[in-house]
């Protein structure tokens, strides 16, 4: 299968992909701020340089994009029809690079939250955010994730 569109046309479509202030990132500053939260961003001093950092608590919080992460099971992790060798390979190299940066996070004594962006598209998760995000806080998980199928305990 070819790409529906010419080679300029994708590659301005890839290059306004955002790396970071993604709107998924958004939502769950805000949520983090409403329960109380404060956080720094992107600390580059840290393995993987976590989307959001509290550093009092030694937690890190990455936001992934579905499709980018390779969510399993996820409606918005659908490899391309199109290239679909170069997609397996890139992605698969996403998933052993998040894996790394959680290890070496994890060796450093850090506790490591993923937020699926699923869970901030879907809107039962997304009003339950604030509370999912206190309570991984407040609990003694030292890994955790938030995706579409989170309820709250």
């Amino acid at each position: 299968m070819t790409d529906i569109v010419d080679p300029a046309t994708r590659s301005r479509m890839m290059s306004g992909i955002r790396g970071v202030d993604t709107k998924p990132e958004l939502i769950v500053r805000k949520a983090l701020f409403a329960s109380g939260f404060r956080f720094r961003l992107h600390r580059k001093d840290l393995p993987g340089r976590p989307d959001i950092v509290l550093p009092g608590r030694q937690v890190a919080i990455f936001v992934h994009g579905c499709f980018w992460h390779v969510h399993q099971g996820c409606r918005y992790a659908k490899t391309p029809a199109s290239r679909k060798e170069f997609w397996e390979v890139k992605l698969a190299a996403n998933v052993a690079r998040d894996s790394a940066k959680r290890d070496a996070l994890l060796l450093k004594g850090w506790r490591v939250l993923i937020v699926w962006e699923c869970a901030t598209r879907s809107i039962s998760v997304k009003e339950l955010l604030p509370d999912l995000l206190k309570d991984w806080m407040e609990g003694s998980r030292t890994t955790g994730e938030i995706d579409s199928g989170s309820t709250f305990p």
